[in-house]
């Protein structure tokens, strides 16, 4: 009782959301300044440190002019809005330490990688990973960390109460109101939830991080790879030091590791129950992991069974290591996609050769198209809103033999199937809507349409390393046009956020206060 008091009481809990981040953005920036000073890159280290602090004495000064004004507490709205404000205007802060220290680019280059990372894109317009010191590397994969911790937190806080996110599917109330028959989340105000909930999330993001960066440290990565590749395998945002997981020291051993600890993107029920999809309680009767273990079991069978075939054709079965790689580079590359992350297994082109398959990337596309679970930090469409649509086939085909049939399923089931299949059907068409538009504009800009097409899923997805992966060669993201960059930041800000949160924000309601 005396904690929930206190946390009342809390002047920070009545803080708007967008001066809460700005600060722990200021504060972030004092580790890579402190590890370019132990790097002896003073240039680097000053850049970060004078940002950091001029930024925490900017925003230490607002909170205090705001302190003494009594003011209402924010609303669910009012915190959409501040998410909103930050994935556009938060890198634009977060830039500046970076531009300073590398001094060989753009500013708005420097605003884009910083776009792409806290949106867990992972896009980067640094193709040689030897143009930028140890510690600008650092603060890009920090930057997206902890663009994942805050999707984390957001999920709960924010994004659920007001049925966005891929909550819409299973809520009664319409996307972007709040349902009034779900009382767990009106008993507390939007601060102090936000609160509450990073105080139970936060440390369990952190300890996993950690447990993460030992594992692979132990399996022969460089401290700084492995403590990058930790914090991009738990955000999803696919950022590497070294250019990918396939050059890391830790070969297959990290592979593995990074494996299971990209499962965590399935579902929100592998680390937390507070935002329970399933109508039974166990991580096996989810929807979302049974389904997204389904993609990542059956689509690398599907290639296997066409790479045992062309090496039947080729007289190449007793050649059973190679097969196996060839498994496990599809398994892995589809766990990697399908969550959004985009990391490469080193088995992968063995894998691709071996059958002669030509697109592969198509295959890649696909599967981060369908992103992973509601509530964690993957992109794309969510698995939720698959199941939903699958749900709503299946019984459709039952009606087609038994018309007059009644489904068998419980009111949870009947909802999804009816409400959840209606919205959900709705969130692809402007998904698609979405796509075809950013594509076309694109192109009017000069890219070509296979690229522009390759650029607004990679984006929308947040899965920047399709740029580099799933054409026939890569994109060169650094010699786009300014206008291109922009265009390609503002559909990496509305893959994070989605379609139906921006309508919500532009509901008159949030409007008229």
């Amino acid at each position: 009782m005396a904690g929930a008091r206190s946390l009342r009481q809390s002047p920070l809990a009545r803080m708007p959301l967008i001066l809460l981040l700005a600060g722990i953005a200021s504060a972030a920036m004092l580790i890579p300044a402190l590890h370019a000073l132990a790097q002896d890159e003073h240039t680097v280290a000053r850049s970060f440190g004078y940002s950091g602090m001029l930024g925490l004495i900017v925003t230490g000064l607002i909170a205090l002019a705001m302190g003494g004004n009594t003011r209402r507490e924010a609303s669910d709205l009012d915190n959409l809005l501040s998410l909103s404000v930050a994935f556009i205007g938060l890198p634009v802060f977060l830039a500046i330490p970076f531009y300073e220290g590398l001094r060989t680019t753009t500013f708005l280059n420097a605003y884009f990688e910083m776009v792409s990372s806290l949106t867990t894109t992972g896009a980067t317009l640094f193709e040689k990973p030897g143009r930028l010191v140890d510690s600008l590397h650092l603060w890009r994969g920090l930057v997206g960390w902890m663009g994942g911790l805050l999707m984390w937190i957001a999920a709960s806080a924010i994004l659920a109460p007001l049925n966005l996110g891929g909550f819409e599917v299973t809520a009664t109330a319409e996307p972007g109101q709040v349902d009034g028959q779900e009382g767990r989340f009106q008993r507390a105000g939007s601060g102090r939830r936000v609160w509450r909930v990073t105080a139970a999330l936060a440390p369990l993001y952190v300890a996993l991080t950690g447990a993460l960066w030992l594992f692979l440290a132990i399996g022969g990565d460089r401290p700084l790879v492995a403590l990058i590749h930790a914090m991009s395998t738990m955000a999803t945002s696919g950022i590497s030091p070294i250019g990918g997981v396939e050059k890391a020291g830790s070969g297959v051993g990290g592979e593995v590791v990074i494996f299971f600890f990209m499962m965590f993107a399935l579902s929100r029920m592998t680390f937390s129950s507070d935002t329970i999809t399933s109508a039974r309680p166990g991580l096996h009767n989810d929807p979302e992991f049974r389904l997204g273990m389904l993609i990542v079991l059956g689509v690398p069978l599907l290639l296997f069974s066409r790479h045992w075939i062309a090496a039947v054709g080729a007289d190449q079965i007793e050649d059973v290591p190679s097969a196996l790689s060839a498994l496990w580079g599809g398994m892995f590359s589809v766990l990697s996609f399908l969550s959004t992350t985009g990391f490469e297994s080193a088995h992968w082109d063995a894998a691709r050769s071996w059958s002669g398959l030509g697109t592969p990337g198509l295959i890649l596309m696909g599967v981060a198209l369908v992103g992973g679970g509601v509530a964690t930090t993957a992109g794309g469409v969510k698995l939720l809103r698959v199941y939903a649509l699958y749900l709503n086939g299946q019984r459709e085909m039952e009606r087609l033999v038994h018309p007059s049939s009644v489904g068998r399923a419980g009111a949870r089931s009947r909802r999804i199937r009816r409400h959840g299949a209606f919205v959900a059907w709705i969130f692809f068409m402007l998904f698609a809507m979405s796509l075809a538009l950013i594509t076309i504009v694109l192109a009017a800009l000069g890219i070509e349409f296979e690229q522009a097409i390759i650029l607004a899923i990679a984006a929308l997805s947040t899965t920047g390393p399709l740029t580099q992966i799933a054409g026939e060669a890569p994109i060169a993201l650094n010699l786009m046009a300014p206008a291109a960059k922009l265009v390609v930041c503002a559909a990496m800000v509305l893959g994070r956020l989605e379609t139906l949160a921006i309508i919500a924000l532009i509901s008159p309601s949030i409007w008229r206060d």
